[in-house]
């Protein structure tokens, strides 16, 4: 049995349905570089923007795919999926199990790459935690068959300097709640309390699951709305950048509102494909 390696992001995910072409052309006015539009075998399609050892992907399917890809991945618009890193091998799922989380069945995929003059296809694993434990949204680990093929320096390069995640922001009317699962998952010594929530430690970045009123205090203005019967949300998400500075000239090269705290700047969801997205240095 494989053990369960400390928590760590691999990947967040923004689904876009079928809008991937204004997706990408407003991630690209925020300063990301794309990768070229992938195509996974699911029918699912994407655009990656590749970071040090993380990134941001921008799912959707094209309007021609709708029937064979729509229900492929089952998350809302917006803020739709939050993704670790698993163990090396399948039989980390059997440890997930054991811990008493609700875990499905892994299930393979991949999509063609162009590299180097060529087409290969990038291969994964993926498996994804019960929906009952993923905050209204999707939580699986993505094993990387072939990581040469996604992180790649050519890819590595933002106008915005963005290089890593540095939070992800969930909003939960019973934190302590919501954070249980992985309590067992990972244990209690990557979890803090903050105000208004907790705070997993994940590598140099951290899952906040926060209260909504500790949620509207940590985002302001920038937090999307909240759904009316009190669900679970994935809100927002927080990327470091090498320099604040270099991130406001890419957001005002594009055209991009934004909120200049001094410290971090925040992007309302009308700019970002439904989610708060700030940066931070």
């Amino acid at each position: 049995m494989s053990a369960i390696p400390p928590p760590r992001f691999d990947h967040v995910v923004v689904y876009v349905e079928d809008r991937l072409d204004d997706a990408a052309a407003q991630y690209q006015r925020l300063g990301f570089q794309l990768t070229e539009r992938g195509h996974h075998t699911l029918g699912s399609s994407n655009h990656l923007a590749i970071f040090g050892d993380d990134y941001l992907e921008l799912l959707g399917y094209e309007p021609a795919r709708a029937g064979s890809a729509k229900g492929a991945w089952a998350m809302p618009p917006g803020l739709g999926g939050l993704v670790f890193k698993p163990g090396p091998d399948a039989g980390f799922r059997d440890e997930v199990l054991a811990r008493g989380v609700p875990v499905e069945e892994s299930r393979e995929f991949s999509r063609p790459v162009e590299v180097d003059g060529g087409e290969r296809d990038a291969k994964f694993r993926v498996t994804h935690l019960k929906p009952e434990v993923a905050f209204n949204g999707r939580v699986f680990f993505c094993h990387h068959f072939t990581p040469e093929l996604v992180w790649r320096p050519e890819w590595q390069k933002h106008a915005n300097g963005v290089s890593g995640i540095a939070e992800f922001v969930v909003c939960s009317t019973d934190p302590a709640r919501a954070a249980a699962p992985y309590r067992k998952l990972y244990g209690d010594a990557v979890f803090s309390e903050i105000p208004g929530g907790v705070a997993l430690r994940a590598g140099t970045g951290r899952l906040l699951i926060l209260s909504p009123d500790a949620a509207r205090a940590h985002l302001g203005e920038a937090l999307p709305e909240l759904p009316a019967d009190g669900a679970d949300k994935m809100v927002g998400l927080v990327l470091r950048t090498a320099s604040l500075s270099q991130a406001r000239e890419a957001l005002s090269g594009g055209a991009v509102p934004f909120m200049d705290e001094g410290n971090r700047l925040l992007v309302a969801p009308a700019s970002a494909c439904g989610l708060a997205l700030g940066f931070v240095a």
